[in-house]
């Protein structure tokens, strides 16, 4: 039975684009209630639904493919939350960076990792699981030019990722927010 729900949540992710183009309503989030669980899918993230602040002065990245994505799962055996968003600053990565490291501070030990683009350095270790058995992140690599801040564990983490422009001055940055819950395996 439970194969049959995460083959039908599947499904249903899978063809939210077709029935976004079809309704008209691209932009507007997706939201499923029923008996054997909650689905929601839309570009509303934002630092907040992300569990963080705002930097001062930040805004939007617009590019073309990269909206924000907020995505929830909810049933008795599982559960994940994915939020992404893009932002770019006046301000130098140095600054972006110091304001994070700072706000991150409130869900644990922040790690600093550096890499040559973001989302490439992430480890997961089975031998650092913290008491509810979820594995530790660490850093693989150390050199480059985005500068990662992580806290948590693989399967709560938050991430913000911070990089210089590719012209100008400034600085992008993604923030994103990982939760998962339930048999691993079965997700």
């Amino acid at each position: 039975m439970f194969r049959y729900l995460v083959t039908a949540l599947a499904v249903a992710i899978l063809s939210l684009p077709a029935m976004a183009q079809q309704s008209g309503t691209q932009d507007k989030p997706f939201d499923v209630q029923s008996s054997i669980g909650d689905m929601h899918v839309g570009k509303d993230a934002d630092a907040k639904k992300a569990g963080l602040p705002l930097y001062p002065g930040a805004r939007p990245k617009v590019e073309k493919d990269n909206d924000p994505l907020n995505l929830g799962i909810l049933t008795e055996a599982f559960g994940l939350k994915v939020v992404v968003a893009k932002y770019e600053s006046d301000d130098s990565p140095d600054k972006v960076v110091a304001y994070y490291r700072d706000k991150l501070k409130k869900y644990g030990k922040v790690l600093e990792c550096h890499s040559q683009k973001h989302g490439s350095d992430v480890d997961v270790h089975d031998d650092d699981k913290d008491s509810k058995g979820s594995k530790a992140l660490k850093c693989e690599q150390n050199s480059g030019p985005v500068t990662e801040l992580k806290v948590g564990t693989e399967d709560n983490q938050h991430v913000v990722a911070v990089e210089p422009p590719d012209t100008g001055k400034g600085s992008t940055f993604a923030i994103v927010y990982v939760y998962t819950h339930g048999k691993r395996g079965d997700i």
